[in-house]
């Protein structure tokens, strides 16, 4: 078989967007007749990713496209057909493809709204209903769910070092992992607070902001700065930005100083100016006074050169006079944490004569490993001020006691009593029921800006970048009973 072109590579169908090993449990709960045994599962991370104290929640609006358009294709199942176990026999049979070509989704998902701050061990969605159908969802769900919410996280700590005045751009197509992968990241970048990207597909598919300046190609094509910086206003004579340090920065800010006057005469002012390498904290301590000197104080000093968001909380530090910051490989590959490492584990099934649920779990030598029972959702205790104070996680299943008592899962000695009037928002909403989407999504602009009342809601010692505090996360002590209960029936007895 010819591998398809790029243009086709992307087809209507997504079905396959799945790991094996999903299609032959799949099977199995078919060929065994367990495939509508009613099942909930939960999406969750076990901890926040760059030794942050939180996560930003997102990709569930993509989450939801794929889902609603969940249909095995005749070329997905013909493909299906055509794979062969290690004896040559086909791997799936003829009943079990068709069963599939005429699979219908049918379950209930509940999920964080995207921009929502999340932590360690709390489901991001919740899935539930027939076995077979909550399974095949997991791959393309954690595909969806983890990229984007690592990136959106990234986007987020970089808008903390940016501070909320500061303009950030994301440069990162050219560095990231394919189209899709670059795609994405534009998308969750701006979810967590870049302003704009360089990404035009990007622009087009998402309405995100586009902004551009030119390459060191543009200077190198002519003469000298001059003459470029002169044709490129002229193409541009509003939104100019010069790229300065092709031969020397500081000469380079004066060249377009020139160009930037005889903009003025024909009523145009330079944008701004860039820099891409050396020292940018003297750099734009230099580029700023000349500028100033000039008569030039609102044009813009735009930097790029791997930049993130420990670089750009130095550069502060250092008295960089940088006001729009380009960030690219750092963001959209999350350069210094490759994955985020969300898992979904399977927490509940109905029992067989469908008289109440058994809840699961999933045992491990590493206590982080060890999954939670039950149908759960987050309940996030408010303060006085309304600022989020702590998370509940409790069984939806279960009757609340009148008298709240939150237990660390990993320190059962870390208690916290919760008054019955204290406020609280539940984090889980419905987005589909019997496999008909029931919520209306926001825009991204409305998921961004939730996004970042979120992040400003936590207080700054869990926001910073060394050593966050760790807001507090804890089972309902009957939940964490429960669980060390099952625990310790689950975990087979050694001799010493």
């Amino acid at each position: 078989m010819n591998a398809a072109p790029l243009s086709g590579l992307y087809a209507p169908s997504l079905a396959l967007v799945t790991d094996l090993y999903q299609l032959t449990m799949a099977y199995g709960y078919w060929q065994q007749g367990l495939q509508d045994r009613e099942a909930v599962f939960h999406l969750y991370f076990r901890k926040a990713p760059f030794q942050g104290g939180y996560a930003v929640a997102a990709g569930l609006a993509l989450a939801v496209d794929w889902v609603e358009n969940l249909k095995f294709s005749e070329d997905d199942l013909e493909y299906l057909g055509s794979l062969r176990g290690s004896k040559g026999n086909a791997m799936f049979p003829a009943e079990f493809l068709n069963y599939l070509r005429h699979l219908k989704f049918n379950c209930d998902i509940d999920a964080v709204p995207e921009g929502t701050v999340v932590f360690g061990n709390e489901p991001i969605m919740r899935i539930q209903g027939p076995l077979l159908q909550a399974q095949l969802l997991e791959t393309a769900l954690l595909t969806l769910i983890n990229f984007q919410t690592l990136i959106a996280t990234k986007a987020a700590r970089i808008r903390e070092a940016a501070g909320p005045t500061d303009q950030i751009l994301e440069f990162g197509l050219r560095r990231a992992q394919g189209f899709d992968g670059g795609l994405g990241a534009s998308r969750a970048a701006f979810l967590g607070g870049a302003d704009a990207t360089s990404n035009v597909l990007a622009g087009q598919r998402y309405g995100i902001p586009v902004r551009g300046t030119h390459a060191h190609s543009w200077v190198m094509s002519f003469a000298d700065e001059v003459t470029a910086f002169s044709a490129y206003a002229k193409a541009f004579p509003d939104d100019s930005v010069f790229l300065v340090d092709t031969y020397d920065t500081i000469e380079g800010v004066r060249q377009a100083i020139k160009v930037a006057r005889e903009m003025r005469a024909n009523g145009h002012e330079l944008a701004g100016i860039r820099l891409d390498s050396g020292d940018l904290a003297y750099l734009s301590r230099e580029a700023r006074a000349v500028l100033d000197e000039a008569g030039f104080p609102n044009t813009r000093i735009v930097a790029s050169n791997d930049l993130e968001e420990n670089l750009i909380t130095s550069l502060k530090q250092q008295g960089a006079r940088i006001d729009t910051w380009g960030v690219g490989t750092q963001l959209v590959t999350a350069y210094n944490q490759a994955a985020l490492g969300g898992v979904y584990k399977l927490a509940a099934l109905r029992k067989a004569d469908n008289s109440g649920w058994d809840f699961t779990i999933k045992l491990s030598e590493q206590v982080a490993k060890t999954s939670i029972p039950g149908i759960l959702q987050i309940r996030r205790y408010l303060n006085e001020h309304g600022k989020p104070r702590a998370d509940m996680l409790y069984n939806t299943a279960e009757d609340l006691p009148n008298h709240l008592m939150l237990v660390d899962p990993a320190d059962s000695t870390r208690r916290l009593p919760i008054r019955p009037d204290t406020q609280y928002r539940e984090l889980l909403e419905p987005v589909f029921r019997k496999g008909k989407r029931v919520l209306d999504l926001p825009t991204l602009a409305e998921s961004r800006a939730h996004a970042q009342r979120e992040v400003q809601s936590l207080d700054p010692s869990v926001r910073r970048f060394l050593n966050p505090h760790i807001f507090p996360v804890g089972l309902e002590m009957g939940l964490y009973e429960y669980r060390t209960r099952l625990i310790l029936e689950k975990r087979p007895m050694r001799s010493a």
